[in-house]
C-alpha cells in the first residue's frame, strides 16, 4: 500500500478510518506531493505513533534507484526498481535538460519523461521498449514517484511532465489520468495542465474517452506515418485501430476541447521522409489544429536508418515552407540510451 497514488479525498477517508483527524489527509498531501517527503518520519507534524505506524505498513514505500547515467547536456537516464511481490519489476525514466530560452533567463526547462507500464503491449518495429517482456501496468504511485524521485536526485523541481516514456498510456488510462491529476493539484505539485503531456500511439478508445472525459492535459499522438497502407509496417497496432479512425479520433478532440494535438514524427530514412510522405503528413496536420514534433531515428532494432542531418533539415523544410508547425525535437539523451525509443533497461545502449 503506498498514499502516495491517493487523492485527498482519499486520504480523508483513510484517517477518518483509522479515527484520526480529517485533516492529516491535507497534511500528508501536501508532505508528499509539494514537499517531496518519502518517508513518514519527515512528517514532523504527525504524532509519533502514527509516524510509526506508517512507516511499519510501508505507507510511503518507492521506486529504488539501480543505475543512472548523465550526458553532456545533463539530460540523465534513470533505471528504477519497482518494490512489490517476488522479483522487482524494473522501468525506465529521464530528466531531459533544456538550455534558458532567453539570455538573461535563470533556468531552461525541466521536462522529466516517465513510464506508465513495465514494458509494453505494442510492438512498434522502431522501438526498443517493445522488444521487452511486459510485466503489467504501474500505479498511480509508482507513476508519480518518477516524477519526485527524480526531482530529489537532481535537486531540482520539474517544469514539465510527459508520459512518454515505457509503455502505452491509454493502455493504462485510470493510473495514468489519476497520476495526471495527482501533478496538477494546486494542494500538491501544481503543476499547470498545459505542462503535463499524455502520449499514446493510436488508441482510438482512450482518446475518446479522454475527449469525452473533458481532461485538461496536452494530448500527443506518435503517428509517425501519414499513409494508411504503409504505417501498419511500422505500427502493427494500425490493424486495429486504422490511421482514419484515429485521425477522426483527433479532428473530434481538438473540435471539443479547443485545444490543438501534437503529432510525434519519428524519421526513419527511405520509410517515412520521401516528399510524398510530407505532402500526406502536410494534408493530415491542415485538417485540425495541430503541431508536429520530429524526432530522428534514434534505434537499428528493425535495420532502419537515422536520417542525414541534411535529410531532416529537408524532411522539416517541405512541412515549415508549407505553413506546417514543425518542430525537430532532436535526441537529447541518446549516448546514454535515454532518448526517444531507446528505453529498454540496456545500460550499454548508445
Amino acid at each position: 500500500m503506498s498514499l502516495r497514488g491517493h487523492s485527498l479525498a482519499e486520504l480523508e477517508t483513510f484517517f477518518v478510518e483509522r479515527s484520526e483527524p480529517r485533516y492529516r489527509a491535507a497534511q500528508v498531501f501536501a508532505r508528499i506531493h509539494r514537499l517531496g517527503a518519502r518517508s513518514a518520519a519527515e512528517m514532523t507534524e504527525l504524532p509519533a505513533m502514527l509516524r510509526a505506524d506508517l512507516d511499519e505498513e510501508s505507507a510511503f514505500r518507492g521506486l529504488g534507484v539501480e543505475h543512472r547515467a548523465v550526458d553532456e547536456s545533463g539530460t540523465e537516464k534513470f533505471i528504477l526498481q519497482v518494490p512489490g511481490e517476488g522479483a522487482a519489476r524494473r522501468i525506465e525514466a529521464v530528466w531531459i535538460a533544456a538550455e534558458p530560452r532567453d539570455e538573461g533567463a535563470q533556468d531552461g526547462r525541466r521536462t522529466v519523461c516517465i513510464s506508465c507500464q513495465a514494458g509494453c503491449t505494442l510492438d512498434c518495429t522502431f522501438c526498443a521498449t517493445g522488444t521487452l517482456p511486459f510485466q503489467g501496468n504501474l500505479s498511480a504511485a509508482e507513476i508519480v514517484d518518477q516524477v519526485y524521485l527524480l526531482e530529489v536526485l537532481r535537486n531540482q523541481r520539474a517544469s514539465n511532465v510527459v508520459f512518454m516514456g515505457m509503455g502505452e498510456p491509454f493502455h493504462n488510462y485510470e493510473a495514468v489520468l489519476a497520476a495526471a491529476h495527482l501533478l496538477h493539484h494546486p494542494d500538491g505539485a501544481g503543476l499547470s495542465a498545459r505542462r503535463i503531456t499524455i502520449s499514446t500511439a493510436g488508441v482510438v478508445t482512450g482518446i475518446e474517452r479522454f475527449t469525452d472525459d473533458g481532461q485538461p492535459f496536452n494530448l500527443a499522438i506518435s503517428l509517425n506515418h501519414p499513409d494508411p497502407h504503409e504505417r501498419v509496417g511500422i505500427m502493427p497496432h494500425d490493424h486495429r485501430y486504422p490511421l482514419e479512425d484515429l485521425l477522426g479520433a483527433a479532428r473530434r478532440y481538438t473540435r471539443e476541447s479547443g485545444r490543438r494535438v501534437t503529432f510525434e514524427y519519428v524519421m526513419i530514412s527511405g520509410v517515412n521522409m520521401e516528399p510524398r510522405h510530407a505532402g500526406q503528413l502536410i494534408e493530415i496536420t491542415r485538417s485540425m489544429r495541430s503541431k508536429v514534433n520530429l524526432i530522428p531515428l534514434n534505434t537499428d532494432v528493425a535495420g532502419m536508418r537515422q536520417p542525414s542531418a541534411q535529410e531532416a533539415v529537408r524532411f522539416q523544410t517541405r512541412l515549415v515552407d508549407a505553413g506546417v508547425h514543425a518542430f525537430n525535437r532532436g535526441s537529447p539523451g541518446r549516448e546514454v540510451g535515454g532518448a526517444c525509443g531507446m528505453l529498454a533497461l540496456d545500460r550499454t545502449l548508445s
